[in-house]
């Protein structure tokens, strides 16, 4: 449970030159949800940050299984060990342990957007492979400087952003906190050559006032992921790094280590709106309710098989066979393929509404509102009606100084909707609330208690 520190990353390749497997906890969380991982996993020892170290003492009675804690710089006498102080007993010949292929690596538990959070057991195998998709696929070249944003406990930062410059040979800056001005400073001064990150990352990047003092030339590859990405987004990303070929756009989930399907940077524009085609080494495609593949542009589920699809959730039997039918991994994604075998990702299967018997995607109301220049940030949810059965609510962040109405809203929705899509509620927020991969809890914002 640390933050992006290099206490993380040696933490993390010991854990698994030793042969154990590694468990990254949310530093975000509070007591019980350290709690419930933590004693789910059967962790018997546990690295935390100093920051975090009364929250744990807290809650470490009735953590059962952890026999040694270890603490960055804490200041609690007698109860954890010192992290440099363990370090120094440490044995410093290697650890005569052979770690296969099918051995267990990490279990990375799922962002639990809709209930608790599942535990995705994940071999060295898989992550080898995920290794392989993500470098061809995203185009990765032997020692870029990368920028690690996002945090180290989520799949992406982990197993695509920073794993991959580890084994190019690459360099990581570790960011601890998105700070626009603190990220402008690192391009500019390191010269990196990659960033990665959600649109409402780059989004806040693009918000920074003084952004043309920066040299962000050294950027040659801009990724993105977990949610849209607006063009006009996309068309501000290429002009602050005008040496980056397009936005590499990814879409994956934590079973699959992550990497599903890549849009390459060249198509960014020409292919706008889709995620691009699977992973080099990987099956990808989808079907209807009964698994049957379906012919181009009809909507359905994305399933996936291939080396990178999680063993099992951990513990989870049920679950498990829930997500994994006949060696395809459920993703509970709806999407559609195009003639061209590119795909476009329509909505999570739980998040889609149903109105009057009418399907409607949260995510094409999202994308609309997206281009609205008033409008800074926006999820859109179902919530109950009497008659219709749903309807549509619209979260609202304005643009700062910006003022915007209601009806503004769904009038502007009325222009490029149909009129059953556009919303007929709206709500103005401050913010959205988001997980770390940057997916907006939606189950949150329909319990009404986001101001």
């Amino acid at each position: 449970m640390f933050f992006n520190t290099h206490h993380f990353a040696e933490a993390y390749f010991a854990t698994l030159k030793l042969g154990a497997i590694a468990t990254p906890v949310n530093f975000r969380f509070v007591g019980e949800e350290i709690e419930y991982i933590i004693n789910n996993s059967g962790c018997s020892i546990f690295f935390f940050a100093k920051e975090l170290q009364e929250t744990i003492f807290n809650v470490s009675p009735k953590l059962q299984t952890v026999e040694h804690f270890i603490g960055a710089n804490t200041e609690k006498e007698g109860f954890a060990h010192d992290y440099e102080a363990f370090l120094s007993s440490g044995e410093p010949g290697e650890p005569e342990v052979k770690v296969q292929e099918n051995d267990p690596c990490q279990i990375m538990y799922t962002s639990g957007t809709t209930g608790k959070p599942k535990g995705a057991l994940i071999t060295h195998g898989n992550i080898f492979w995920n290794l392989m998709n993500t470098i061809f696929s995203r185009e990765h070249k032997e020692g870029e400087v990368s920028l690690i944003i996002g945090p180290l406990y989520h799949t992406a930062a982990l197993n695509n952003h920073f794993t991959v410059q580890v084994a190019l040979g690459g360099t990581s800056i570790m960011i601890r906190k998105f700070d626009p001005e603190l990220v402008l400073r690192y391009i500019d001064k390191e010269k990196v050559n990659v960033i990665s990150g959600s649109p409402a990352m780059f989004n806040l990047l693009l918000q920074y006032p003084r952004l043309d003092q920066f040299d962000t030339r050294s950027i040659t590859k801009c990724t993105a992921g977990a949610a849209i990405l607006p063009k006009e987004i996309k068309k501000r990303l290429v002009k602050i790094f005008p040496e980056a070929d397009g936005v590499y756009d990814l879409y994956g989930c934590t079973e699959a280590s992550p990497t599903i399907t890549t849009l390459k940077g060249k198509d960014s524009f020409r292919k706008h709106g889709s995620v691009g085609l699977s992973a080099p080494f990987l099956q990808a495609r989808v079907v209807d309710e009964d698994g049957i593949p379906l012919p181009p542009n009809q909507v359905g589920e994305v399933v996936c098989r291939g080396p990178n699809v999680m063993q099992c959730y951990y513990k989870d039997p049920e679950a498990t066979r829930e997500a994994i039918k006949d060696g395809w991994l459920y993703t509970g994604d709806l999407a559609k393929v195009d003639e061209e075998g590119y795909f476009y990702i329509v909505d999570r299967k739980k998040d889609m509404i149903v109105s009057g018997g009418e399907n409607i995607y949260p995510r094409e109301i999202e994308e609309v509102l997206m281009r609205h220049r008033a409008i800074i940030d926006v999820a859109v949810v179902g919530v109950p009606h009497q008659t219709w059965g749903e309807t549509v609510k619209a979260f609202v962040v304005p643009k700062e100084g910006e003022k915007i109405t209601e009806n503004e809203v769904i009038d502007f929705c009325r222009k490029y909707l149909a009129s059953y899509k556009k919303p007929t509620q709206v709500a103005f927020v401050s913010s959205i609330p988001r997980n770390p991969s940057g997916k907006a809890l939606k189950k949150i914002l329909r319990s009404g208690s986001v101001k």
